[in-house]
C-alpha cells in the first residue's frame, strides 16, 4: 500500500504537447510556476501525444520513462503542466511512488502561499477544498479499506462518508463567511457610486506590471515582485487625474493560461471589483513573445466573469529594465 509523502520539494517537471516541439515560452512559464511554488527543479520531461491516455495521461512507455527519471534523480514530486483527473493522479503516484501534482494543484499552492488578507485566505481555502473534494479517496490511504478483502474490511466506507460530510460542512462555512465579506465590499462600492467616484480596475496577465504601474500612479507601496501571482488581494487607492477629477484605482489579481475553474469561482467576489468598474485598464508586457496569446487569455477570463462589457483601454508596458513588476 502506497503512503503519500507529506513533504519534499525536489521536483521533476512534465510537459506534453499535442504535436511538434513544445513552445519555449510555455516551458519558461511552467518552470516559473514551479519555482514560484518553491520547487527545486531537477529536470524536465517533454513528449507529444494527440489525446490523453485515460490511465496515465501520458502513454505507458513515457510513464515508465518518467518513473526511471524519478528513481535516478531521487525526485520527491512530479508536476504535470496539465490538468489531471483524480484517477490519473492516483495511478501515476502508484507507479512513481511519489507525489504527483497537476497544473491546477500547483497554481492553488502558489495562491495559498501568497494569500495575505482574511478574504484571500478564505477564497484560496474554498478553491482547495473544491479541488480536494474530487480527490478525496486518494488523499488518505486508510480509506482504501473500503475495497474489502481479508483483513481489509471495516469502517472504510463510513470513514469516507465522514470525511465528505466534514468537507461539505467546511465549504458551507467558508461560503457564509465570504458572503459577509462580499456584503461589506458591496457597501463600499455603493458608497463610491453615491459619491460619484468611478473605479478604474487594472487587469492583465500575471506578472505584466500591474502592481508597478499601480505604485507609480498612486505612490502606494503594494507588494510588487518579478513573480507569478505576486498580487492576490485587491488594493484600492484614490487617484487625482490631471484635470482634477478623482477616481479609485484598483490593483487586482492577474490571470494566466488554463486558470483553474475553482479559482475563478472562489475569487468571483474579488473579481467583482473588475465587473463593477467604470473602466478597465488592460496592462500588457510589450516585451513578452506571447503578448497576443496573453491578451486572448485575459479577455477569455473577463468574458467568463461578465466584465467584457466594461470599456477597456490597453496600455503596453516594456518593464524589462525595471527589475520588478
Amino acid at each position: 500500500m502506497f503512503e503519500r509523502p507529506r513533504s519534499g520539494e525536489r521536483a521533476l517537471l512534465v510537459h506534453v504537447t499535442r504535436q511538434g516541439q513544445p513552445d519555449p515560452d510555455e516551458l519558461g512559464e511552467f518552470r516559473e510556476l514551479a519555482a514560484s511554488a518553491g520547487a527545486r527543479i531537477l529536470g524536465l520531461v517533454t513528449g507529444a501525444r494527440q489525446t490523453p491516455d485515460p490511465r496515465y495521461f501520458v502513454g505507458r512507455g513515457k510513464a515508465e520513462e518518467i518513473r526511471d527519471r524519478v528513481e535516478a534523480e531521487e525526485a520527491e514530486l512530479v508536476i504535470f503542466d496539465h490538468a489531471l483527473t483524480p484517477s490519473q493522479e492516483r495511478n501515476l503516484e502508484k507507479l512513481f511512488q511519489c507525489r504527483v501534482l497537476d497544473r491546477n494543484g500547483l497554481i492553488l499552492d502558489i495562491f495559498a502561499q501568497r494569500a495575505r488578507s482574511f478574504e484571500g485566505k478564505l477564497q484560496v481555502e474554498l478553491a482547495q477544498l473544491r479541488h480536494l473534494s474530487t480527490r478525496l479517496v486518494r488523499g488518505w490511504t486508510h480509506l482504501e479499506r473500503q475495497k474489502g478483502g481479508i483483513g481489509l474490511r471495516g469502517p472504510g466506507e463510513t470513514q469516507l462518508e465522514t470525511d465528505r460530510r466534514l468537507l461539505g460542512q467546511r465549504i458551507d462555512q467558508i461560503r457564509r463567511r465570504l458572503a459577509k465579506v462580499e456584503s461589506q465590499r458591496d457597501q463600499g462600492r455603493r458608497a463610491r457610486r453615491r459619491a460619484e467616484v468611478p473605479t478604474v480596475s487594472l487587469v492583465g496577465y500575471t506578472n505584466a506590471g500591474k502592481s508597478t504601474l499601480f505604485n507609480r500612479l498612486t505612490h502606494a507601496h503594494v507588494y510588487a515582485r518579478d513573480q507569478l501571482f505576486a498580487t492576490l488581494d485587491p488594493t484600492l487607492r484614490r487617484l487625482t487625474l490631471p484635470e482634477g477629477e478623482e477616481v479609485v484605482l484598483a490593483d487586482t489579481v492577474g490571470f494566466i493560461s488554463k486558470l483553474p475553474h475553482e479559482l475563478v469561482a472562489a475569487f468571483r467576489s474579488t473579481l467583482q471589483e473588475t465587473v463593477e468598474a467604470a473602466l478597465l485598464l488592460h496592462v500588457i508586457d510589450a516585451a513578452s513573445h506571447r503578448r497576443s496569446e496573453n491578451v486572448a487569455e485575459v479577455e477569455a477570463v473577463l468574458d467568463q466573469i461578465g466584465a467584457l462589457e466594461v470599456g477597456v483601454v490597453q496600455q503596453l508596458l516594456d518593464l524589462l529594465g525595471h527589475g520588478v513588476r
